[in-house]
């Protein structure tokens, strides 16, 4: 049964849905097609790609802080963090717009060379420098490529075979493997909450893919190539906390957005020709420019704000509420319903998350150990 025949504004639930939306099916999109690549070669690269990152930064960078535990964050931190949410949620909706009409690579450009515009603009007002030779420029195209150029890539990507709404459920392991990261360039260390967090997001996805590997079809690729893209941002943070900790987070924003804009340019005109595309429509457009300026332009300054204030992990649990608003958008709006099993997933792998936090295992321990102490007195 096609996704497209519910009824927008309804939340209906469905066993066995399996296909996204007749309209943003990979064969139904209105962009054209890219020369084929074998998917051996494509798989080949993607582990390629992966096991050089970790070569890197194994070998080339070493822990700039102490090991230490995740900082718990206040009020006011915890307010940013449900503003992000609710920014980056609203990206996963404008993706799903746009990528209708407009291919995905070429939508990462646009998306990275809009906002670093507007953040260029900001910053030549507030009266910000920036960086003048190739050596204080890396740390920003490293961010760029990690947090920018491959996640939007394979997000994006993944996007034309999964719905919004399950993208956004996937792309909640971002904190469980930032934790791994961290853990393994000893930034912070791996407690038994965290190793339960991330055998829960595990469980979850592996809740959430088991019906697509029974049967064999292309969703399962998307909910890779996401899962790709939420590895990128672990290494992102990683890359964030050891060299941009002491940058203003406006700048950091802007420098990372130009880096990636330039890296995007080298990829897309070859790979998708976006200058032989038909023009888009106005719907399309808005999404674009909601994408670029509050999904993206917006968003990092907050990104990078709290990072600096509460640290890697604790942004990372962004990823924990960006599903409910990507969720609601996709219903209301893109008619895609609310699947049995892909909720069981998101909700296991928000229970993981809540273990990466530590607040609520740590509360149920001082609970027990109440009781416990009351009934021996």
């Amino acid at each position: 049964m096609p996704r497209g025949n519910s009824q927008a504004g309804k939340l209906p639930l469905i066993k066995d849905e399996r296909t996204p939306p007749n309209n943003r099916l990979l064969s139904n999109h209105n962009w054209p097609k890219a020369p084929d690549m074998p998917c051996a070669c494509c798989q080949a690269a993607l582990l390629h790609g992966i096991t050089t990152i970790w070569l890197i930064f194994s070998r080339h960078t070493k822990p700039i802080l102490p090991v230490q535990e995740p900082k718990t964050m206040n009020p006011t931190e915890w307010g940013l963090l449900v503003l992000l949410s609710v920014l980056w949620g609203s990206a996963f909706f404008f993706v799903g717009v746009a990528v209708i009409e407009v291919p995905p690579l070429t939508i990462a450009l646009a998306r990275v060379g809009i906002a670093s515009l507007l953040l260029l603009a900001l910053i030549s007002f507030l009266g910000y420098s920036l960086p003048r030779s190739l050596t204080e420029w890396t740390p920003f195209l490293v961010m760029g490529l990690l947090n920018n150029v491959l996640p939007f890539s394979f997000l994006n990507m993944g996007q034309t075979m999964i719905s919004v709404g399950l993208a956004s459920i996937i792309n909640g392991m971002t904190p469980l493997f930032t934790a791994l990261v961290m853990a393994s360039f000893r930034e912070e260390r791996l407690t038994v909450h965290r190793v339960t967090g991330v055998l829960l997001g595990v469980a979850g996805v592996m809740l959430i893919s088991l019906p697509d590997m029974a049967a064999g079809n292309a969703r399962l690729l998307g909910i890779g190539l996401c899962l790709a893209g939420a590895l990128s941002y672990g290494f992102a943070a990683l890359w964030g906390r050891r060299h941009l900790m002491d940058i203003p987070p406006l700048k950091t924003a802007t420098c990372q957005l130009l880096s990636s804009t330039c890296i995007m340019m080298v990829v897309v005109v070859p790979v998708e020709r976006p200058w032989t595309l038909p023009a888009p429509g106005m719907e399309t457009w808005l999404a674009l420019i909601g994408l670029a300026l509050f999904g993206t332009a917006v968003a990092y300054v907050v990104f990078f704000e709290i990072l600096v204030r509460a640290g890697a992990s604790n942004v990372m649990l962004v990823t924990l509420l960006i599903p409910v608003t990507a969720l609601l958008l996709g219903s209301l709006f893109l008619a895609e319903p609310l699947i049995w099993h892909e909720l069981a997933g998101a909700a296991i792998i928000g229970l993981g998350l809540l273990f990466i936090d530590g607040r609520l295992p740590r509360r149920v321990k001082y609970a027990v150990l109440a009781r416990y102490s009351c009934r021996h007195r």
